[in-house]
């Protein structure tokens, strides 16, 4: 058990399977630039240890910018963190281990557009503080400020009335622009590529698993399936919802913590 005080300590809804998702995004980012960083939950609260704190991480993040490995795909292609981070995001095409069951965005939306557009509105001052998951904002495209990016719907508070059925209208079909959480979303992107849920016996159902003794990055995929009930395991059940009537848009539900465990 590490004894020394957390660099980093965010505030996190562990019901909410983006910002879940998300601590794991940033541990995996601590562990790269700070070798053998640690992290766990905690309350509500998810502690990361090492030799830096989070508006140094975020910089860096930012420095190091993103490549569209496949320039003939907009849409979903491969995108790579540069130094010192190296690390290349393409869950959303392996089919072998699960990860394309967990892409929420489609049609005309791009990812490597949406991936840059929520990093880059992470220069705000606010992500450098505890609560940056709870940070919303109408994000702009960098590239063209006059435009604004929906997010990729990872963040179960947007889930929650995303269907036309909860709002009485298509927001995707009128191309409304509404509040994102960018942390959430960004990291919650960088999470996954190491983190992948458990799948349940139900179609587009995913169980995951806080831990609540401090682990290194190498052992999240363990942590996060309950595979290490040594670290204080509690399960919870989320859906990768339709969130259109044409069932192609999915969008992350909140998650119901289970009874039992592993």
């Amino acid at each position: 058990m590490n004894v020394s005080a957390p660099t980093i300590c965010m505030d996190v809804h562990v019901t909410n399977p983006g910002q879940f998702f998300a601590c794991c995004g940033v541990l995996e980012l601590a562990d790269r630039l700070w070798p053998e960083a640690e992290g766990c939950f905690q309350d509500t609260s998810f502690l990361i240890w090492g030799t830096g704190g989070l508006r140094q991480l975020i910089d860096r993040l930012q420095g190091a910018g993103l490549t569209q490995l496949d320039p003939a795909d907009d849409k979903s292609s491969p995108i790579q963190i540069g130094e010192p981070f190296r690390l290349r995001l393409d869950w959303w095409q392996d089919d072998r281990a699960g990860g394309s069951g967990l892409k929420v965005w489609a049609g005309s939306m791009e990812g490597v557009r949406i991936a840059r557009a929520m990093l880059a509105a992470l220069s705000d001052p606010s992500f450098g503080q505890p609560g940056l998951f709870n940070v919303g904002m109408v994000v702009n495209d960098p590239n063209h400020p006059e435009k604004k990016v929906e997010p990729f719907y990872f963040d179960s508070r947007r889930a929650q009335n995303a269907h036309s059925r909860d709002v009485g209208f298509s927001l995707n079909d009128l191309k409304l622009t509404s509040t994102a959480f960018p942390a959430v979303e960004f990291f919650c992107l960088v999470g996954l590529q190491r983190c992948l849920p458990l799948p349940t016996d139900r179609p587009r159902m995913f169980d995951y698993f806080t831990w609540a003794k401090p682990i290194p990055a190498p052992l999240l995929p363990a942590a996060v399936t309950g595979h290490l009930p040594a670290v204080g395991a509690r399960r919870y059940r989320f859906e990768n919802m339709y969130r259109t009537g044409q069932k192609k848009h999915k969008a992350f539900s909140v998650a119901v913590p289970l009874t039992h465990g592993v």
